[in-house]
């Protein structure tokens, strides 16, 4: 189990939508953040998004499929 994903978007951001299906096909829980709402994460995530977050400071930037999530989980527990 994995403790608190958050996933780095905005709304009307189709690629962001696909990383939502990517978590939900793998039935993870996690928290949307809207980039917009924070002028620290959008400087830092305007031009990636969506962005994974994990445990501390690991991130996975798009494209990601749902093996390479998987992996990426099983490298930052």
């Amino acid at each position: 189990m994995h403790k608190h994903l958050i996933l780095y978007g905005t709304l009307g951001c189709h690629l962001c939508d696909d990383a939502e299906r990517v978590l939900q096909a793998l039935a993870l829980s996690y928290q949307t953040i809207d980039i917009i709402d924070d002028n620290r994460l959008l400087e830092k995530f305007a031009t990636s998004i969506p962005v994974l977050q994990g445990a501390g400071e690991s991130y996975l930037y798009w494209p990601f499929n749902t093996e390479q999530v998987t992996q990426w989980l099983s490298a930052h527990k």
